[in-house]
Order: C-alpha cells, then sequence, then structure tokens
C-alpha cells in the first residue's frame, strides 16, 4: 500500500532552504518515493492559518518511507531544512 509524506513548511532561509532541495530529492529517488506536489498554488479552503508551502512524497509503503527519513543520508539533508524553515511533516498510509 503507499504511504505518503505529507509536509507543511515554511522557509525562512531561503538560500539555505535551496541546499536542501537535491539532497532531498537524491535520498528520495534512491528510496523509491515519488514527488506528488511539491509547492504550487495553495488555495485555502479550510482551516488557518494558510501554509506556505506544501509537499507531498509518496513511496511504495510505510516502512520504506520511514527507513528514507531516518536514512543517514537524509539525515544530512533534514538539518539543512531544520536551519532553513518550520513545518510539520507527517507520514500517512494510502488506500
Amino acid at each position: 500500500m503507499p504511504a505518503y509524506i505529507i509536509a507543511e513548511i515554511q522557509v525562512t532561509d531561503p538560500t539555505a532552504y535551496d541546499g536542501y532541495r537535491p539532497l532531498a530529492a537524491a535520498s528520495i529517488a534512491r528510496f523509491g518515493g515519488r514527488f506528488a506536489v511539491r509547492g504550487g498554488k495553495i488555495d485555502l479552503l479550510e482551516g488557518e492559518p494558510e501554509p506556505e508551502r506544501i509537499v507531498v512524497i509518496e513511496f511504495p509503503d510505510a516502512d520504506t518511507a520511514r527507513r528514507w527519513y531516518r536514512s543517514e543520508e537524509y539525515q544530512k539533508a533534514l538539518k539543512i531544512r531544520r536551519s532553513a524553515s518550520r513545518g510539520r511533516v507527517f507520514l500517512v498510509e494510502g488506500a
């Protein structure tokens, strides 16, 4: 069953965040993940506050998504993201 990493991100340091993107993308590809949503226009239909950036990454299953998130390769990228943004990240199993 596919699983999705969903992130609501507010970028606080765009220059540093630009260094995160290629590292994250390479690590995602190595775990068989793909971007379903990577930024784009947001039309908030309900709730608040409106997120600045939404990212949705599809993985083959939840275990693979967890292994990616905990991988040494992604943890290096994650340090950059945490210094350059704020947000929340969820793992959701698909149907």
